[in-house]
């Protein structure tokens, strides 16, 4: 049993960023308990130091499909770069481990660092796939043992949203903009930035996360709310009635006036009473033009979308169009999305066409309100007028799977591989330290990824090579690879980074590129057919006979 906790910490000693700019509450205590007693029962019985090989993957695709985007490379790092314990957590471990460990133990912990660590990893932003190492790292066990957790929920999740908001990609289409609105939804604030991070990598446009637009250079979006529109009850509200027009001497006007003849004449055009609008919400409309006229995106659904919210939208479009500004567009968040985006679309462009003004005809359109992937297939079988998806629940808490699964397993230690055996076969871990390409075919896409132990030779462009299923005998094939990408490169070592890190753009650019190396049929939202990763037959004989040698025998009677 743990010793309790009496001396109480400053929360302030652990929330101040690092040096390389990672957030403070990543450090080596942001880890399970029994990493550190393990830590310890290692340290005393001599073994710290065994120099130990660990794999980091994941075994099965999520959200029902066969492909994963790896992220959170980029923050292992830094945290191989900060890895130490201070004065500060030496002193907590001291309350919270039994009285017995002995002393030395913590002088131990305070001289650790990850100098001695190599690491292996998958470039960011990468296409992945079942059992193929994400990371590897080999180094004293100790120090290993102790990467385990923080790696994990480094990798877990930035790797589950990442994919997650690939496949809404895949979904809407490349031409469609794609808005992230979840930190409102989020599993409190780190998970709020994680989610806007790691979905603008996977392929969406922006956020109306700020802080994440300050910190990550993300583009930053929004409008304004259904409560900012239900403030307004009379046009009376409105204090400031002017707005400058753009053009030098052209006389100023009352804007109110001039949105109410607007309104009067686009309502007989479009068929729908003037006297039906809200007026409240067309006062709500005309403050925020006021305050953005070249910014104005206006929410269409407090009232009615097309008699009130649609008609007050286009009067002070036009309005605004007079005095020599563009409005942007309209969002709306409730009701059959499909219908009311070709309705829309509809009016735009008869008004673009009664009052001779064509840009309005494109007009943008935003779809939220609770938004998934199924509904995003749906409207488009549907077929709908939207230009852009605000995606909030849905996306950042990955309804439909909110867990990746990776696992973090020894394979080898003292330079003897290791084999963790199960029942389950998905659970049988390819043993020793390894290599792994990508096989790449004529037409350009990958054909399988090929994983083998460290000490063999790589593939070669032009020569076949055989290719096995690990668990499954008869499954193999040979493949004469038109190219060939080693997946697994070295990106620590030697107490430092050892490659130039990609810019957050740089890896949203990769994902894409990456996704496209991919045949459409592992990528299909429906049935994909699955993406294999074979083993060379060298590892299949290692692996099963290394299986056969630590496997029990069992004795009839």
């Amino acid at each position: 049993m743990a010793a309790s906790v009496e001396k109480k910490f400053d929360v302030n000693d652990f929330l101040v960023n690092h040096d390389n700019g990672q957030s403070g509450v990543v450090q080596p205590l942001l880890t399970d308990l029994y990493q550190i007693t393990m830590t310890y029962a290692l340290w005393k019985l001599g073994k710290a130091e065994r120099i130990a090989v660990y794999n980091l993957f994941f075994r099965r695709s999520p959200f029902q499909g066969e492909f994963t985007i790896f992220c959170g490379l980029d923050e292992c790092l830094k945290f191989l770069e900060n890895f130490h314990y201070t004065d500060s957590d030496v002193s907590y471990l001291r309350q919270v481990l039994p009285p017995s460990v002995e002393e030395e133990f913590y002088t131990y912990l305070k001289q650790l660092n990850a100098k001695d660590v190599t690491m292996y990893g998958v470039p960011e932003g990468s296409v992945v796939f079942p059992r193929v190492p994400l990371i590897q790292v080999e180094g004293p066990q100790a120090v290993l043992q102790l990467l385990e957790t923080t790696f994990l929920t480094l990798v877990n999740y930035a790797s589950l949203v990442a994919t997650n908001a690939a496949r809404f990609r895949l979904a809407a289409g490349a031409e469609k903009s794609l808005l992230e609105f979840g930190l409102r939804r989020a599993q409190g604030p780190d998970g709020g930035l994680s989610a806007s991070k790691y979905c603008y990598v996977g392929g969406f446009d922006g956020t109306s996360n700020v802080l994440a637009g300050k910190l990550y250079n993300i583009p930053v979006k929004g409008t304004h709310a259904h409560a900012y529109v239900s403030s307004f009850s009379t046009l009376s509200e409105i204090p400031l009635t002017t707005i400058q027009p753009i053009a030098n001497g052209k006389p100023v006007v009352n804007f109110v006036e001039l949105c109410l003849q607007w309104r009067k004449k686009i309502s007989g055009v479009i068929g729908y009473l003037s006297e039906e609008a809200n007026d409240g919400e067309l006062a709500a409309f005309v403050g925020y033009a006021t305050a953005f006229p070249s910014g104005f995106l206006a929410l269409v659904d407090t009232y009615d979308t097309l008699r009130s919210g649609l008609l007050n939208y286009c009067a002070v479009a036009c309005a605004l169009e007079e005095l020599g500004y563009r409005s942007i567009g309209i969002r709306i968040d409730s009701g059959d999305l499909a219908y009311l985006s070709k309705v829309a679309r509809k009016h735009f462009v008869t008004v673009a066409n009664q009052f001779s003004l064509p840009w309005i005809a494109q007009t943008l359109i935003v779809a939220s309100n609770d938004i998934n992937e199924d509904t995003l297939y749906s409207l488009n079988e549907q077929g709908h007028s939207i230009d852009c998806y605000g995606v909030g629940t849905h996306l950042v808490t990955c309804q439909k799977q909110p867990a990746l699964g990776c696992v973090y397993k020894l394979v080898e230690i003292g330079g003897e591989p290791t084999i963790k055996l199960s029942q389950d076969i998905e659970k049988v871990t390819l043993p020793g330290k390894k290599a792994v390409y990508r096989l790449i075919g004529k037409d350009g896409k990958a054909l399988l990824d090929l994983v083998q132990r460290s000490t063999e030779a790589p593939p070669e462009v032009g020569k076949r090579v055989l290719c096995r299923h690990p668990f499954h005998e008869p499954k193999r094939a040979y493949v004469v690879p038109a190219q060939v990408e080693q997946l697994l490169q070295v990106f620590w070592k030697d107490g430092k980074i050892c490659q130039t890190m990609p810019s957050l753009s740089e890896v949203k650019a990769k994902v894409q590129l990456s996704l496209l190396s991919l045949r459409e049929d592992h990528k299909r939202n429906l049935n994909p057919t699955p993406y294999k990763v074979s083993v060379t037959d060298k590892l299949y004989h290692f692996l099963h006979d290394l299986w056969l040698l630590n496997a029990p025998i069992g004795e009839l009677y």
